[in-house]
């Protein structure tokens, strides 16, 4: 373990710099995609394989609710829906590792190219990010496990459920390390270009997860335990592909505590991006508990509604979500290189997708709405606010792909600032908006809020990056001595 600088000795050949970029531009590698690729071709390559896992990772929740629900017994299905914010959470916690993390390593390879010493300091990051994820999520299982009981009430379980929500809440938290490891992992895998390795990954998880699901919660009838330890031991595979794959293809990430360290160089970093994962994730859960809560008043209609309509969007959402998460080690690559031109690219290319897919989505599911809505529910009343609920789906899922864009570009090139008022404006605007909107308009107010906000937090985006773009450019400059030159003799100018 080091705790002091990352500096490593390097050849001082002058070759050196040359074998770098060589390495970088061999065609077909994962680390050409992110390097030199076509704009467009490296874009499919990083963001399809992320949008298809994600996509896949919907089936499954669809299935795995069919399991439960196989069972006939309510309080399991409300046990393992009461217990997803835990889920979620842990995914945050990973996310504050992976997320910065990976961030941070696909600069430090991008400025490899013109210093390879700069590939050195990788092997920290990882290992640090990896078993920082591991450390945190066993402390954080453990005071869940000692706390069991007020975390069960916390979650909303009453008499009938706190039974089987206790059983699935306590099983997840005994996989608390591994699930973190999994979510952490899946992001510094990608920050290396290898987005098809991430694919196969997440979707034979997926596959597992359903085999023992089918093993555990019909074969040796366990409930919503067999649903947590299907779950865990899933993921519990997942890291170990991912940690094979890491020592066995790539040059410069490694999961070895060796390389472990508590450098500020690496802290600082990767904490200033993560923690806007984190904010961003506990926000989504209190703004999900206050949108049901006021929506119940107004009875199950409405509620299931707001279901269909979110299932629908699910799928551009998660295309979406995949150009806007996929393309963040591809800026951040070409930040660390300097290389404004393909950061440029990549991030207009990226602006034209996201509102591309979105509209054409829209207009096609919002000209069918009736038709599209039918397929889920028959009752006249759901499909009349259904149809209002879908369109003003629709809308804020486009403006909250743009959002999530401008927040990748402010993780990519290290704003922590930015990322963080980003990660804090859905939650903090939603709120007060959500229930002005119910105490002004009533349903309407509801069903228009999240619209709004997201139209806001877009907003408030675009005038992060207005405000942040100098200091952008400075980075970029800093990053290549050619950069420096040309913007000095601009100024000049």
């Amino acid at each position: 373990m080091s705790t002091t600088d990352l500096t490593t000795p390097d050849p001082t050949s002058p070759d050196t710099t040359t074998t770098a970029a060589a390495a970088a531009d061999a065609v077909g590698t994962n680390r050409w995609y992110l390097s030199s690729a076509p704009i467009v071709r490296a874009l499919v390559h990083l963001c399809v394989p992320m949008a298809a896992a994600m996509i896949v990772g919907a089936v499954y929740n669809v299935i795995n609710a069919g399991f439960v629900g196989s069972l006939h017994d309510n309080a399991l299905l409300a046990a393992v829906t009461l217990g997803t914010p835990i889920l979620g959470l842990v995914m945050a916690v990973g996310g504050v590792f992976g997320v910065g993390g990976g961030s941070l390593i696909s600069r430090l390879l991008g400025a490899a190219e013109r210093d390879p010493a700069e590939a050195a300091k990788v092997k920290h990051v990882s290992s640090f990010a990896v078993w920082g994820a591991v450390i945190t999520g066993a402390v954080l299982g453990a005071l869940g496990l000692v706390f069991l009981q007020p975390l069960v009430a916390l979650l909303g379980a009453d008499a009938a459920t706190a039974a089987a929500t206790g059983t699935y809440v306590a099983v997840m938290l005994l996989f608390v390390p591994v699930l973190t490891a999994a979510f952490c992992l899946e992001q510094l895998v990608r920050a290396e270009g290898a987005s098809r390795q991430v694919m196969l990954g997440l979707i034979g998880s997926t596959v597992l997860n359903l085999v023992l699901d089918a093993v555990f919660i019909l074969g040796l009838h366990w409930g919503v335990a067999g649903v947590a330890v299907a779950t865990g031991l899933s993921n519990l595979a997942v890291v170990a592909y991912f940690a094979v794959w890491l020592t066995r293809h790539s040059e410069h990430l490694s999961v070895a505590p060796r390389w472990f360290t508590l450098s500020p160089a690496v802290l600082k970093p990767v904490f200033g991006v993560g923690v806007g994962e984190l904010l961003q994730a506990s926000f989504l859960i209190v703004t999900s508990l206050v949108l049901n809560n006021l929506a119940a008043a107004y009875g199950d209609g409405p509620l299931a509604a707001m279901g269909v309509a979110v299932r629908i969007a699910q799928v551009p959402e998660f295309l979406l979500m995949g150009v806007t998460l996929g393309v963040l080690p591809l800026l951040a690559y070409a930040y660390g290189k300097g290389d404004r031109g393909r950061l440029t690219a990549a991030l207009r290319t990226s602006a034209l997708t996201v509102g591309g897919v979105g509209v054409l989505f829209s207009a096609v599911v919002i000209l069918f709405r009736d038709q599209v809505f039918s397929v889920f529910v028959s009752d006249p009343t759901v499909l009349a606010i259904g149809a209002t609920i879908l369109t003003a789906q629709l809308v804020a899922m486009i403006a909250n792909g743009f959002a999530g864009l401008l927040t990748s570009l402010f993780q990519a090139t290290g704003r922590a600032t930015p990322a963080i008022v980003m990660s804090l404006a859905q939650g903090v605007l939603f709120i007060p908006i959500v229930i002005l909107g119910n105490l002004w308009f009533g349903l309407a107010g509801i069903v228009w809020a999240l619209t709004v906000t997201e139209i806001l937090v877009c907003l408030v985006g675009v005038v992060l990056w207005l405000a942040f773009r100098r200091a952008i450019d400075r980075g970029l400059a800093e990053g290549s001595p050619q950069r420096a030159q040309e913007t000095l003799a601009a100024a000049g100018a």
